[in-house]
């Protein structure tokens, strides 16, 4: 797997880094961009997937934008693949941004793998066997900072829970920007940079690898109310990552008083 998204982002990412031409990034909607890159990099991580494992079905992000009865195929066995996880730092010629694949099963990933394309790290989980970093296995580790360190993506909420959101929490952490990709985001959970953040949108292609990685490391993934975070649960939001279980039962027990 590194060797692939290694020679993905040698081959089509990086080449397009801060070299996008005009027309070569589009608007999704939603404030949701999309680049050249990204299409170039879901078609090449097909291929590359198909060789590895042909019998399974392929959810990409761009391909289930623009065909949505893919994500029917979350319901079996799939890749899951992000192929520039961070579009909008990656269009704006700016850090951070990666790729993100998983391999799940009915919902459940059973592998995750995350790889920052400027720094190279590569970080890899597989279902009851660890979390890794460049191939050394990682224990989650908190920031150890009082308040602890909570990164809240806010931007998919709207603004009367976002006003909210800043009232229960905003008191009892400190709050710290959120680096608009997912691929970052995790490891910052388990590698003493954050000790919490929530998510509203929780996309299979963003959070099956990573919750799956944060898990296996120690730490705390899981929705609100405590239930597993399932790739095919479409249109489900809401997501807590932390660094410790402790962590994470504390933010889960403040947002549970969280206004409706």
């Amino acid at each position: 797997m590194l060797a692939l998204m290694r020679q993905v982002t040698q081959d089509v990412i990086l080449p397009r880094f801060q070299n996008l031409a005009e027309g070569e990034v589009f608007d999704k909607g939603g404030n949701d961009p999309v680049t050249v890159a990204d299409r170039e990099a879901e078609a090449a991580l097909r291929e590359g997937l198909a060789k590895l494992n042909p019998g399974i079905g392929f959810v990409g992000e761009e391909a289930a934008h623009a065909e949505p009865a893919i994500l029917d195929r979350l319901d079996g066995p799939c890749w899951i693949v992000d192929p520039v996880d961070g579009t909008r730092n990656f269009a704006a010629g700016q850090a951070p941004f990666g790729i993100i694949v998983a391999l799940a099963d009915g919902g459940e990933a059973h592998s995750g793998w995350i790889f920052d394309c400027l720094s190279g790290r590569f970080c890899a989980a597989h279902l009851g066997k660890g979390a890794f970093v460049d191939g050394e296995q990682i224990s989650a580790r908190a920031t150890g900072e009082e308040p602890p360190v909570a990164a809240i993506s806010m931007i998919f909420m709207d603004d009367a829970k976002r006003a909210a959101m800043l009232d229960t929490i905003a008191p009892h952490y400190r709050l710290v920007d959120i680096p608009y990709c997912a691929a970052e985001q995790y490891p910052r959970l388990a590698l003493g940079v954050n000790d919490v953040s929530v998510f509203e949108r929780t996309l299979a292609w963003d959070h099956a690898a990573g919750a799956l990685w944060l898990n296996e490391a120690g730490g705390k993934a899981a929705r609100p109310d405590g239930s597993p975070y399932r790739a095919n649960e479409r249109g489900r939001t809401g997501l807590i990552g932390a660094a410790s279980p402790d962590l994470w039962d504390d933010l889960a027990g403040r947002l549970a008083a969280f206004p409706a």
